[in-house]
C-alpha cells in the first residue's frame, strides 16, 4: 500500500511538472512572437520614416518616362530600401517596407525581402521580369500574416519615390513545398503565366504559426502612374 501511494505521488508530481513545463513553453512562444512583432514593427517604422525623409530631401523627379526607362528609386539612407508594398486586402492602411534579400536577418526587420537567389528578381522600374518578395507570416512584424485574404482580382501596389506600380492578382497557390523555387522563376511555375511579363510574386509560410509549406500569390502589372504632387495614391488605395 505504501509503495502504491509513493508511485501515485511521484506520478502526480511528474504530471504536474509536465503540465507546468508545457504552459511555460506556450507562454514563452506567445511572448516571443508578440515581442518580436513589437521590436520589428518599431524598426520598420523608423526605417520607413528615414526612407520617406530621404525622398522628400531628394531632387524632384524628372518628367515621366516610358516604363522601360523609368528611373530607379532613390535608396536614400536606409541600406538599399526600395520602396513600399501596399496590399489593400490585408488592411486599408497596409504598408510594408521593401528591402533586397530574404535572409533571416533581413526578414526579421519586419520588411518584405526581395529574392535575389536562385533567380534575380526584377523590380518593376527595370521592365519585364518577376518581382518576388517574401515576409514572415508570424513574428518579426508578421507583415504577411493575412496573405491568405488576398485573392484573384485584388490589387497589389508598389510605391517608389517617383511612381506607383499597380498589379492585379491573377493566381494563388495555397500550399507548396518550401523547396519549390519555381514559384519565383521569371515565368513562375504553376502560375497563370506562360510567357515573360511584368509580374509580382508574394510568398510566406503556411499554415499560420508553422513553416511547413509556402503560400504564394501572383500578380501582373496593369499600369503605372507618375507620382503626383502630394503623393496622391492611385484609386486602389483611396
Amino acid at each position: 500500500m505504501a509503495q502504491g501511494r509513493v508511485v501515485k505521488v511521484v506520478a502526480g508530481g511528474v504530471g504536474d511538472a509536465l503540465v507546468t513545463f508545457g504552459l511555460l513553453v506556450v507562454l514563452l512562444a506567445v511572448y516571443s512572437l508578440w515581442w518580436s512583432n513589437v521590436v520589428s514593427d518599431r524598426e520598420a517604422d523608423r526605417a520607413a520614416g528615414r526612407l520617406r525623409d530621404s525622398w522628400s530631401a531628394a531632387v524632384p523627379a524628372a518628367p515621366p518616362t516610358p516604363a522601360a526607362e523609368s528611373p530607379a528609386p532613390v535608396a536614400g539612407l536606409d541600406r538599399g530600401a526600395l520602396g513600399f508594398l501596399h496590399v489593400p486586402a490585408m488592411g486599408r492602411d497596409n504598408q510594408v517596407l521593401i528591402r533586397p534579400g530574404t535572409d533571416d536577418g533581413t526578414l526579421a526587420e519586419g520588411v518584405a525581402g526581395m529574392y535575389t537567389t536562385p533567380y534575380g528578381s526584377v523590380p518593376p522600374w527595370e521592365g519585364a521580369g518577376n518581382f518576388a518578395l517574401a515576409a514572415h507570416r508570424d513574428g518579426h512584424g508578421a507583415k504577411f500574416h493575412d496573405l491568405d485574404r488576398v485573392g484573384p482580382g485584388d490589387a497589389l501596389v508598389v510605391e517608389t519615390r517617383d511612381r506607383w506600380y499597380v498589379y492585379r492578382v491573377d493566381g494563388v497557390l495555397p500550399e507548396t513545398s518550401p523547396d519549390d523555387v519555381g514559384v519565383i522563376a521569371p515565368v513562375p511555375v504553376g502560375s497563370p503565366y506562360h510567357e515573360p511579363g511584368r509580374y509580382i510574386t508574394l510568398t510566406t509560410c503556411t499554415p499560420a504559426y508553422t513553416s511547413l509549406y509556402r503560400l504564394v500569390v501572383w500578380g501582373s502589372l496593369v499600369r503605372e502612374e507618375a507620382m503626383a504632387p502630394g503623393r496622391v495614391p492611385p484609386a486602389e488605395l483611396r
